[in-house]
């Protein structure tokens, strides 16, 4: 081939990738000058697909695969349902960044900050959620298991997988609500209040998903180790050490053997006592179970990022006992267990 034809096509293939790129963008601007407001709805269960055949209906895009690919590209991909006022005026970028924030209408309505302590669970999310909102804790506590909804998520957020669907496992998404303090409308639906939540997860989560991705033990197991660490210890020194204690344990097949699990096993507050029957009882995640071996099936509340960074990087030692100390918050750890039963006569 020669040079006059390698150029002729180096030249066509410029002029088209221009073209496309100013089709894209033609494709993205607003559609009017008109500042003409249009209510528009996104439903529980919209697929992006029906949200964006939905937005050229309503003739608030110019072309919706553009749009589609926008989506995509953009990262916006967290759409959340609600009542928006969009306007005609307004380019496709914004209108896409609005949905995926979540700006539902009226922003002058009522909103209100709800703070999600370290190491509390699922149930009392949602507790929280329903003494300060609209919703109600009992339509809430089912609505959080139902499997469509629930792999929606899986499909949007990489931290989920299908692990968080098994059978025994009592709330998906425990070990996965970032605790932080949020600003939720006061008329808020639960996959909004969730999103918001899970989306602090994914941003949090940003700067350890390379160790996540290479350790050996998968996502699902990494939070239900960072659910006991948060539960065993208060200092991330002591939480790097009860992280090593329990990859030890895992290591030599022996039962982890701590309490923390078998209160979430039972149901039971921290503050109470636990029974021979607790300890006995056959649920996934006793790990007082003499015959109960390796890690519970899911985590037991949602962890700090300090509790989950221990996991990934936990300490050079070589322990595999501790005692916690629940008054002081102390934790003693020892590689021998006649050193263990004597830090459970002086502190227990």
């Amino acid at each position: 081939m020669t040079k006059k034809k390698i150029a002729i096509i180096l030249g066509v293939i410029l002029i088209v990738i221009i073209l496309l790129s100013s089709f894209f963008c033609l494709s993205l601007r607003k559609v009017s000058n008109k500042n003409e407001i249009i209510n528009f709805v996104v439903n529980n269960g919209d697929s992006k697909e029906e949200i964006v055949d939905n937005l050229k209906n309503a003739n608030l895009i110019r072309n919706k695969y553009v749009t589609l690919i926008y989506i995509f590209l953009s990262g916006n991909t967290n759409i959340q349902a609600g009542k928006y006022e969009l306007k005609r005026d307004m380019s496709t970028g914004k209108i896409i960044e609005i949905l995926a924030n979540g700006d539902i209408m009226n922003s002058k309505k009522e909103e209100v900050t709800i703070t999600f302590n370290e190491g509390i669970t699922l149930k009392e999310y949602l507790k929280l959620l329903a003494d300060n909102t609209v919703l109600e804790y009992d339509e809430i506590i089912e609505e959080i298991n139902e499997k469509e909804f629930l792999n929606n998520l899986i499909n949007e957020y990489w931290f989920l997988t299908e692990d968080i669907l098994k059978d025994d496992i009592y709330y998906a998404l425990e070990g996965y609500l970032f605790p932080n303090t949020y600003n939720f409308y006061v008329d808020t639906t639960l996959e909004s209040a969730i999103k918001k939540i899970l989306n602090e997860t994914s941003k949090r989560l940003e700067e350890y998903k390379e160790e996540i991705e290479n350790s050996k033990y998968n996502i699902h197991e990494i939070f239900t180790m960072a659910s006991i660490v948060e539960k065993e210890a208060v200092s991330y020194e002591d939480r790097t050490k009860v992280s090593q204690v329990i990859y030890k344990r895992l290591d030599i097949n022996m039962n982890l053997g701590m309490d923390v699990t078998t209160y979430y096993g039972v149901g039971k507050s921290m503050k109470e006592n636990l029974t021979n029957v607790d300890l006995n009882d056959d649920n996934p995640y006793n790990t007082r179970r003499t015959d109960f071996l390796g890690l519970p099936i899911g985590p037991i509340c949602n962890p700090s990022i300090e509790s989950i960074k221990a996991v990934l990087e936990p300490a050079d030692t070589n322990y595999v006992y501790f005692y916690a100390d629940i008054i002081t918050g102390n934790v003693y750890f020892t590689d021998s267990y006649e050193e263990f039963l004597e830090l459970k006569e002086i502190y227990g």
